[in-house]
């Protein structure tokens, strides 16, 4: 092969080369817009309801009815898919596996007579450790949530463990535990105020009062990645009197977000205090990596599912 072909054969693989890098990038790119074009996955987990008289601790109309809002909004970036599950923690994890974020809702580990949403009831355990099977559906959870950076929300009584492993499991997915006996949960008015701090969840979020059990004096370790954003006093001074933090948002080392709220017992509250709402669809629709809209989630009032 003489000089000049011998050029060409080398121009013609460089120029494959090169379109070859090209076509790699361009494929990136199209993933890349595929990824940001999906729509958020957002699966809700109701417990049974188990706990409480109608019209509190209603976790599948609450859950329902911030999923219908959420996919109402009239003002969120991009769609949002969400799926309702309602009953025994799964121990196939199939469900999970796309999801953008999970939020939480359900019995505690308190009563022997009601199934927790995460956990065996604490008389059902010695206290400190769980049963092996629990033990590892715990981490495949752990794992899958972490690998993924799934979003992890969390309510009221769903906080509820007096087990060392299950406070360990919080503690490393919120950032803060409610501790039974120690913490607080009375029923009385509240006063919810943000406080002073700038965070996405707090857009457009006026203080409200309203009736409420209302987890509180949580154990709050320092923790550089947990922003603190409500505080709430109750009417009556044997509830005590400081204000202190009844939800925060946690940005997880893992790179996930973690949302806890304090409320949500009295089910009517979703229909009648519209701060109370905004709040709780700001805050999901952060932990699932949405950008919360300036004046907050805007959408309508949601029927009584």
């Amino acid at each position: 092969m003489n000089n000049f072909w011998k050029m060409v054969a080398r121009g013609g693989a460089a120029l494959m080369i090169v379109l070859g890098v090209a076509g790699w990038m361009a494929g990136l790119g199209g993933v890349r817009a595929q990824d940001a074009a999906r729509p958020k996955k957002i699966v809700f987990w109701a417990g049974p309801k188990e706990h409480g008289a109608p019209g509190r601790h209603e976790y599948e109309k609450d859950l329902r009815e911030l999923a219908w809002s959420l996919e109402h909004a009239t003002n969120l970036k991009g769609t949002i898919k969400t799926v309702v599950l309602v009953g025994k923690p799964p121990r196939d994890l199939s469900a999970f596996q796309d999801a953008d974020e999970i939020v939480i809702d359900g019995n505690g580990a308190w009563l022997k007579t009601e199934t927790g949403i995460l956990f065996p009831q604490d008389q059902d355990t010695d206290g400190r450790v769980y049963d092996p099977e629990t033990t590892a559906w715990l981490k495949s959870l752990d794992a899958l949530i972490k690998a993924k950076h799934i979003g992890l929300t969390i309510f009221h009584y769903s906080m509820w463990t007096d087990n060392r492993a299950g406070r360990t499991v919080f503690l490393d997915w919120f950032g803060g535990l409610w501790i039974p006996y120690a913490s607080h949960n009375p029923v009385d008015t509240w006063s919810v105020r943000p406080l002073k701090v700038t965070h996405p969840i707090l857009n457009g979020v006026q203080p409200w009062t309203y009736r409420e059990e209302m987890y509180s004096r949580y154990f709050l370790f320092d923790n550089p990645g947990r922003t603190e954003l409500l505080e709430a006093k109750p009417a009556d001074p044997k509830n005590g009197v400081a204000f202190g933090p009844v939800s925060w948002a946690y940005a997880r080392p893992d790179g996930g977000r973690s949302f806890v709220w304090g409320g949500s017992d009295f089910h009517d509250n979703m229909h009648t205090v519209a701060d109370y709402r905004r709040y709780l669809l700001n805050g999901i629709a952060w932990t699932a990596g949405l950008d919360v809209p300036a004046g907050g989630v805007t959408a309508p009032a949601p029927p009584e599912l």
